[in-house]
């Protein structure tokens, strides 16, 4: 099992701190029985949290071709590439 991430830990404290708090005040319990059914419930709910946050993906490491070297590459001719730049769109052969 992998181990959780800041990123799990920060949602699932934070779902259990402010699902206690809400269903506190919305249930307005001062029993014991009631504020322990209440933090169960909201532990349970920021595990499922923490849980279900994704997980940062591992990264793939693939083969890649080697290239050519530098030498045996074919060399642009610069009149060629800067040609196209400097003539008016009209005058351009198709």
């Amino acid at each position: 099992m992998p181990r959780p991430t800041a990123a799990q830990f920060a949602y699932g404290s934070c779902t259990v701190i402010f699902s206690t708090l809400a269903m506190l005040l919305l249930s307005q319990t001062s029993s014991g029985p009631g504020i322990t059914v209440i933090v169960v419930a909201a532990l349970a709910l920021g595990l499922l949290v923490a849980m279900t946050a994704p997980l940062p993906r591992t990264r793939t490491v693939t083969a890649v071709p080697a290239r050519r070297p530098a030498a045996a590459r074919e060399p642009v001719p610069a009149a060629r590439v800067s040609a196209g730049a400097r003539e008016p769109a009209r005058g351009r052969a198709a």
